[in-house]
């Protein structure tokens, strides 16, 4: 055997961006890179959430770094490139996790609302990755995986805006997959059902019941399920895989 299975998930050394790292699946994500040895910047829109976490992951025996970042404004992008650069001399992974849940009927949608749900959920991602790609091709290990969620393989009420800003992601991720691969960056899309996160728990006890039984395993993952799948999509363990989405839902979405 020429593959050693120990170091498949080594990323001792390389330079991960995490966005909404601060809490959720994020923040298990930032946690989990760190602990395969990542040097990890997390993003999130409040300062003090990213200090916090820097903190814990730095005493969890990390480097680390915190940079304050809204994904909806595009000026910040390049600052966070720039912060994690100047830190850490490179970057060689992006995992796209941050996003909102702006929710109205169809008939009732607002320009507002439409704006802000695509600018964090689509335009940020994308912009964020044209940012680095600089440092994504000086990379050995170029690695993008940008979170979308099972809801753009589905159709319900009142969450088509979200749905349409992750369907768009994964459009977004196979064509840049496409079109980065000469240059040794690979780019998957990670797809999770319902975790146990803020926004999840933002929604009335009974919602949450009918995301839990919805799915074949009859519960809401914790998101600490989502980082072996991540780890997989970032590492050398997926080294021959690019422009693939990976489900990952409790059996919810048909195929």
């Amino acid at each position: 055997m020429t593959v050693d299975p120990q170091t498949l998930f080594d990323l001792s050394g390389r330079v991960a961006i995490v966005t909404g790292g601060t809490r959720g699946i994020g923040r298990a994500v930032a946690e989990g890179l760190a602990a395969a040895g990542a040097r990890v910047v997390v993003a999130s829109r409040k300062a003090d959430a990213c200090a916090e976490t820097q903190a814990a992951l730095e005493a969890m025996g990390a480097e680390a770094l915190g940079v304050p970042t809204h994904l909806g404004e595009l000026d910040g992008l390049a600052a966070l490139v720039a912060a994690a650069t100047d830190r850490f001399g490179g970057i060689d992974i992006v995992v796209n996790n941050a996003a909102n849940a702006v929710a109205q009927p169809i008939g009732m949608l607002t320009p507002d609302a439409w704006e802000k749900s695509l600018a964090v959920n689509l335009r940020g991602p994308t912009f964020l990755v044209q940012e680095a790609l600089p440092h994504l091709q000086a990379s050995d290990h170029g690695a993008v995986v940008n979170v979308i969620s099972v809801g753009a393989f589905m159709f319900g009420s009142y969450t088509s805006m979200y749905a349409a800003g992750k369907g768009g992601l994964l459009t977004m991720t196979r064509y840049m997959a496409a079109e980065f691969a000469p240059l040794g960056i690979r780019v998957n899309a990670l797809a999770p059902g319902s975790v146990d996160t803020d926004m999840v728990r933002n929604n009335p006890p009974d919602a949450q019941e009918r995301m839990a039984t919805a799915c074949k395993m009859g519960r809401i993952a914790s998101p600490d399920e989502m980082v072996g799948p991540v780890l997989f999509l970032v590492s050398d363990a997926s080294s021959y895989m690019t422009g693939q989405v990976l489900v990952v839902d409790g059996g919810l979405a048909p195929y």
